[in-house]
């Protein structure tokens, strides 16, 4: 299969610590409420954040299991996570993701990218490559921009919480 790789790159600040942002990825039981998912549709959540270690997050919407999944390449808490992104019932394909997260001033920045994996049909002409990897590209970052914002609601919740 012809593919091509389109790069999403996004960033976030967030006021909050980078250890709680880490958490948020990394902790099945805080990552259901925003990755993926939200605890409303999330029907599993696992992580294994070793390199070489697993991930996986299933979410029922519309009587419809969607499930994601991926392997670990790099991690170093609390600033860099480096892993795979799979939707096995839509392709084989893997994305590799990236995330950043550093202090900045009095606050967190997240530094986001997606290296996302574009399949090609047959006969495709480079523009319909590029309008493919755009419509990808819109997409994810659609996506992301929805999850970020849960993302942000769930770490910036005042201390006490089931981020401490």
């Amino acid at each position: 299969m012809a593919t091509s790789t389109v790069t999403l790159t996004m960033a976030r600040r967030f006021q909050t610590t980078e250890e709680k942002v880490f958490a948020a990825w990394t902790k099945p039981e805080l990552m259901k409420k925003w990755l993926f998912s939200s605890e409303a549709t999330n029907q599993k959540a696992v992580n294994q954040p070793v390199q070489g270690g697993s991930w996986e997050i299933i979410d029922r919407r519309g009587g419809t299991d969607y499930r994601a999944i991926g392997h670990y390449i790099e991690v170093s808490p609390p600033h860099k996570l480096v892993f795979t992104f799979e939707m096995p019932q839509f392709n084989s394909l893997e994305d590799r993701i990236t995330v950043w997260i550093s202090s900045v001033e009095n606050s967190v920045e997240m530094a986001f990218i997606q290296e996302i994996v574009v399949p090609h049909e047959e006969g495709w002409t480079d523009e319909d490559v590029k309008r493919a990897g755009m419509e990808f590209t819109g997409q994810s970052e659609e996506g992301w921009d929805q999850m970020f914002q849960n993302l942000q609601q769930l770490v910036e919740q005042p201390a006490g919480n089931e981020m401490e």
